[in-house]
């Protein structure tokens, strides 16, 4: 059974390589390939690699070597088509019929692909023929030297209506297998003749991740319009799945070369030839889902390179929205904004390389972009400002739909938040012991006290002042109590002060009547007598520093194994620095003494 190129590009595509070997070798990453034990040969050091970025896995110990579908079919011992029909049902592809027209579409695509090549090569001889003089003297003033220009196939379209379609009418081409490769244009009234579509330009073939041409685009010279053209949507060009320079990029991504998305193609031929050698740019279009994941594919943090005016402004926060949902835990994007006015091939001329390296250097990270469009520069001084942009961060955080990384900005978000909210208030931001480097471990006891410390302030929100410093500095060890201390912290900054039922019924209003429920039911909780609502502040606050105490010093005994075992593994002054540190600090706490009315509670 024979399956169109198109399909099978299509379906390798859409599955990830990594994923599908990884359901049946161990695999560790190692830069932007995999390696793992043979599944091929028993070896006790792994030989077995895979390179998600070109699409195919190598074992050294045995010599396989192939794509995502010869490895079903040798592991599982699928035949080809069995293997492609589980792969499309994985991928959600349809699988192609093996029909005439089936095989007529294949024909006529690979036709299409020798008419562009033609034009491509026809088009790059133009450029150095007295007729393209002015051409060539327009991408030398640019800086471009005859190596570069050779080697992105860069041409001149005569500035006629006929000269590509007499060229290849001459050389027996249809005017119809023309116009659906894109070059020909055909009129909407009827009696009108075709005509070239590119005329006075500069020409730039556009390729595929596989190299072969599938499009073109075309620079105006002088004052004409519009400034640049593209291909039309064909069978072979989508543009919302391509990148200009995608297949140079997708090599050099290979060999650790940073992945530069830009916005236009002299942008990208400048950062090829000042060395950066991983620059990409869409067509013409703001980024796609598609080439989001073409950039993944590369690289796990592609640096989107914008002009630092309002309008690079903008296209960096639509590539942000279109990005948030599609975030999975290491991949992401981050953010280099130019200096006004320039762009990549400006700076560079200017500056030379050394300022863009410097640029890239210096670029934001996707959640440090999110917090500047949101926050910075925001007016924090009253409640309902606050509370503005806190749900404004909320809300964007809400579009990433995988749940850890999800979190992980959440919680990201919520110190930085509370942190200048604190500074704001007077505090410092910080408070004692924070254990940020061991996970808190989720004990029954460490989840009753977690319980407690909550129950208490929703009794008496009144004692936030007072304990907004060490609850903000603590994290819990169930999410859903996490969660919810965030959301009181996050209350209490928008209003104060609060009422009980108030509190309460904002807490109800954000989704958190089940935790509120659960931990205001627990019949153990309400036998607590400074956790009771009738309990004065006085007893309330010593109950809760308490419990807060026990809580720090379980928190503080699991940063110190943690630490021992660190430096058990890494011997260095630092490490034992810290780990003394830790131990200063437990003695601390429990030379601390606790108020007798606490102690009969406890």
């Amino acid at each position: 059974m024979r399956f169109p190129p198109e399909f099978l590009d299509e379906l390798r595509n859409r599955v990830p390589l990594e994923d599908v070997i990884g359901r049946h070798v161990r695999l560790q990453k190692k830069g932007r390939e995999f390696v793992g034990l043979s599944p091929f040969n028993k070896e006790k050091s792994p030989s077995f690699t895979v390179v998600p970025s070109k699409g195919f896995y190598h074992c050294f110990s045995s010599g396989e070597h192939g794509d995502v579908i010869s490895f079903l079919m040798k592991v599982e011992g699928l035949t080809f088509p069995e293997a492609v029909e589980k792969l499309a049902g994985e991928a959600g592809l349809r699988m192609p019929e093996q029909s005439p027209e089936s095989r007529e579409r294949s024909r006529q695509a690979a036709d299409q692909r020798d008419i562009l090549e033609q034009a491509a090569d026809w088009y790059a001889q133009r450029l150095f023929a007295p007729e393209g003089r002015t051409a060539l003297t327009y991408l030398r003033e640019r800086g471009l030297s005859e190596e570069t220009i050779r080697r992105f196939q860069i041409g001149f379209s005569p500035d006629s209506r006929d000269a590509l379609k007499s060229h290849f009418l001459q050389q027996g081409q249809t005017e119809r297998a023309l116009v659906a490769a894109g070059l020909l244009i055909n009129p909407d009234e009827g009696g009108r003749q075709t005509y070239d579509r590119f005329r006075g330009r500069v020409m730039f073939p556009i390729s595929d991740l596989r190299g072969r041409i599938v499009a073109f685009g075309g620079r105006a010279l002088g004052d004409g319009q519009p400034k640049y053209l593209n291909s039309p949507e064909t069978d072979l060009f989508h543009k919302g799945r391509n990148l200009y320079g995608g297949d140079l990029a997708r090599k050099a991504a290979h060999d650790k070369a940073t992945v530069i998305v830009t916005e236009g193609y002299m942008d990208v031929i400048a950062l090829h030839a000042a060395g950066f050698t991983g620059a990409v740019a869409p067509l013409g279009t703001a980024l796609t889902e598609e080439q989001l994941d073409l950039l993944w594919r590369m690289a796990d943090e592609p640096v989107l390179c914008f002009d630092g005016d309002k309008a690079g402004q903008r296209a960096a926060a639509r590539a942000l929205e279109r990005a948030l949902p599609l975030l999975k835990p290491g991949k992401s994007l981050r953010f280099a904004l130019l200096p006004s006015g320039e762009d990549p091939d400006s700076l560079i001329q200017r500056e030379g390389a050394e300022a863009m390296r410097s640029l890239l250097k210096g670029a934001s990270s996707l959640s440090d972009k999110l917090w500047d469009i949101e926050v910075v520069g925001r007016d924090l001084e009253n409640p309902e400002r606050r509370a503005a942009v806190w749900q404004a961060l909320e809300s964007q955080v809400k579009l990433i739909e995988d749940k850890t990384v999800q979190k992980s900005f959440n919680d990201a978000f919520f110190q930085r938040f509370w942190r200048r909210m604190s500074k704001k208030r007077g505090g410092d931001g910080k408070a004692g012991f924070r254990a940020g480097t061991a996970a808190p471990l989720a004990t029954p006891g460490r989840r009753e006290r977690e319980r407690l410390m909550l129950v208490i302030l929703l009794n008496h929100p009144d004692l936030l002042p007072e304990v907004i410093e060490d609850l903000g500095n603590v994290s819990f060890s169930a999410p859903d109590l996490d969660n919810f201390r965030q959301q009181v912290l996050i209350r209490a900054f928008e209003c104060s002060p609060l009422e009980p039922q108030r509190l309460k019924d904002q807490l109800i209003e954000a989704g958190f009547a089940s935790v509120i429920a659960a931990i205001t039911g627990d019949q153990k909780l309400r036998t607590v007598g400074f956790a009771k609502p009738e309990a004065d502040k006085t007893e309330a606050f010593a109950g809760w520093k308490h419990t807060f105490r026990i809580f720090q010093q379980e928190a503080l005994k699991d940063e110190i194994k943690y630490a021992e075992q660190r430096l058990a593994t890494d011997n260095t002054p630092e490490n034992f620095r810290y780990l003394l540190d830790l131990r200063a600090q437990e003695l601390t706490l429990l030379d601390d003494t606790e108020p007798e009315t606490v102690q009969r509670h406890a």
